[in-house]
């Protein structure tokens, strides 16, 4: 695991180790450096395979190629014997040499080759080329910025902005579609002029032109005959098979263990296929409601393994300007949870496996089974609907737990307005920033200068493609190409690597993914029994109680801790915000928001806390606040 950067501009070379160091935390262990006449590249290392050897850039036998990537390439063992007989010599014995070789045998389609996940870099001299690279599912993260014969590129957006090629300025359209999507959709960063490579996209830079393409697509066409027994099978070898590649290590590897049927699942397989204990990482709140640790202990005592846990609390508040520091946009959440318990391993391992993508690969989300059951609820009429039950729902008291009765009444009936692929894109928003929430945020003028806002679009054009027909299909294709790379992997990786920790994820291997494409609709969500057929899996390995309990999902109380310890400071940092006095959003609406929320009439935390991610995350990308500087603005609010 590693950082990558690199420019094509003049003085380049002189330029290059500020911007690389910055990356240090991705890669601790060692950094390297290539220069030309045309280019400079770093690289920063966590070493994990060929701990000694295994030193960036790496080049070809006579040097013309040079290599900078960050990731773990599954299957090089096997590249590495069929390009060794090919007559290629290698330098080192880490796994991502494998890249330089394939390169020179296919050039761009190298990549068709790898098994892993990677952002890399490949430089040709030969004819002053640049190719870039992201895996499958965007495992890791790449930006670049091109602008008159000008080329940046990085695994953090921090890094480019400290080439001194581009000044930071907030792109609109990436701020409207965060605040509806919670992720940064397509090619889009908070930053104008900086781009995010999607995943599964090569980019070509040559002669001061920038050409991206994808490489690979996934297909949903070519289902497995309606056998189950076949298809649990056949899951259950792939997913042992990958997750013994996935130990690719010379460094030991522990587990997630969040206490859910995903990582659960990867934890078990890892103690079956080792036979040894290893250590899991977990984390857990005070609120039962939203504690899953007793799941975890399940786990780690059926297969003896050596578990860690750590109990968080309200005092999260204080790690959010480093979460967005490593985020280079407003935390989430979510990716609190992996912020702290990766603090917690990165004491013991530098690698760890998770159960990232089971839920978007075997429908384990709620709003799965939520689509299909509005289309009996639509039986109502609408004027019922509409006017009866819209008044009832708001009657409703919101208990601010996770997944309160409120939450799901309000859900159904504003769904039920909805069909298809709208109804899907708006179960997503629904807690966030829909439309008419940013028609009254957004001021005239902010409103004037945004261009592609239309987020629904951004959904839509994944929902309704062409070859994805079934209704579980269109919902899962639609997330393993959105908010799977955009947001859960993003937050994964930054958080982890906040660490200097490398975070693997079997289930989103891509062999897995495609798999599981072919996999009929019905037996991933079978009635309203969420990811059927991996719950089949599961049951091999889990109790029975953990397998085929509700899904709970992990989550903090952030609703309830926003009216007690938090509320002196959100109070406080929106009377001193700054999107209002840059003219961006209305006073009035952050207020009545806030207030609503304060009075336990609407559970507004979900926007509360993109709105006060943003005034954080203004602070320290265009006031230079540090994240120390800011812990103490927050002190001094509380």
């Amino acid at each position: 695991m590693c950082g990558i950067a690199g420019i094509i501009a003049p003085d380049h070379k002189d330029r290059i180790h500020d911007v690389t160091e910055i990356l240090a935390h991705r890669g601790p262990d060692d950094g390297g450096y290539y220069h030309d006449a045309m280019i400079s590249l770093g690289q920063r290392r966590l070493s994990i395979v060929d701990v000694a050897g295994g030193h960036q850039p790496i080049s070809n036998e006579d040097g013309t190629i040079q290599l900078v990537c960050n990731g773990e390439i599954y299957n090089s063992p096997e590249l590495r014997r069929e390009l060794e007989q090919r007559g290629h010599t290698f330098k080192t014995h880490t796994d991502v040499e494998v890249i330089v070789h394939l390169y020179e045998d296919h050039g761009i389609r190298c990549v068709n080759h790898l098994r892993g996940m990677f952002a890399l870099a490949v430089w040709d001299a030969r004819d002053n080329s640049l190719l870039l690279a992201r895996d499958h599912l965007g495992q890791k993260p790449l930006f670049y910025y091109v602008h008159n014969g000008r080329f940046a590129f990085a695994s953090e957006v921090k890094s480019i902005l400290a080439t001194g090629l581009v000044e930071p300025e907030i792109d609109l359209n990436g701020l409207s579609h965060y605040m509806s999507l919670r992720y940064l959709p397509d090619n889009y960063s908070l930053f104008r002029e900086i781009q995010k490579l999607p995943a599964a996209h090569v980019l070509q830079y040559k002669n001061g032109t920038a050409r991206v393409e994808p490489y690979w697509h996934l297909s949903f066409d070519d289902k497995f005959p309606h056998n189950e027994e076949d298809i649990v099978e056949n899951l259950d070898t792939l997913l042992l098979d990958t997750v013994k590649s996935h130990l690719l290590s010379d460094v030991q590897i522990g587990t997630f263990l969040s206490g859910g049927i995903d990582s659960s699942l990867i934890t078990a397989m890892m103690a079956e296929i080792t036979g040894e204990s290893f250590p899991t990482f977990s984390i857990g709140v005070k609120e039962q409601s939203f504690n899953e640790l007793p799941y975890a202990r399940m786990v780690s005592g059926k297969y003896n393994l050596n578990a860690r846990e750590n109990i968080v609390e309200a005092d999260m508040i204080h790690l959010i300007p480093s979460m967005i520091h490593h985020m280079d946009e407003p935390s989430d959440p979510f990716g609190a949870g992996v912020y702290l318990v990766s603090r917690v391993a990165t004491e013991e391992v530098k690698v760890v496996l998770g159960g990232d993508g089971g839920d978007e690969n075997f429908a384990g989300y709620d709003r799965y089974a939520g689509n299909k059951l509005v289309d009996y609820y639509c039986l109502f009429p609408a004027w019922f609907r509409r006017s009866i039950m819209k008044r009832i729902t708001k009657l409703i008291p919101e208990t601010f737990q996770y997944k309160s009765f409120a939450q799901k009444v309000a859900w159904m009936n504003e769904m039920s307005f909805y069909t298809h692929g709208e109804r899907y894109t708006q179960s997503m928003g629904f807690l966030r920033f829909l439309p008419e929430h940013k028609d009254h945020l957004f001021t005239d003028s902010t409103r004037a200068k945004i261009d592609d806002g239309d987020s629904v679009q951004k959904i839509l054009k994944y929902f309704d493609s062409e070859g994805v027909d079934d209704l579980v299909d269109r919902m899962l294709y639609t997330d393993l190409k959105t908010r799977m790379p955009d947001h859960l992997l993003a937050i994964v990786d930054r958080m982890a690597m906040a660490h200097s920790l490398e975070s693997r994820s079997p289930l989103i291997d891509y062999k897995v993914v495609e798999f599981a494409a072919r996999i009929p609709g019905s037996l991933k969500l079978k009635g309203k029994t969420l990811k059927h057929i991996l719950r089949r899996v599961a049951s091999k390995y889990l109790p029975r109680e953990l397998v085929y309990r509700e899904k709970q999902g992990f989550g903090f109380p952030i609703g309830i801790w926003m009216r007690t310890e938090l509320r002196t400071f959100l109070q406080n940092l929106f009377r001193q915000s700054r999107f209002v006095e840059l003219g961006l959003f209305d006073h009035a609406y952050m207020h009545q928001l806030l207030q609503e929320h304060l009075d336990g009439k609407v559970d507004h935390n979900f926007r509360l806390w993109i709105l006060m991610n943003l005034e954080i995350w203004y602070r320290l990308y265009f006031e230079n606040e540090s994240v120390d500087s800011m812990t103490g603005f927050i002190d001094s609010n509380l």
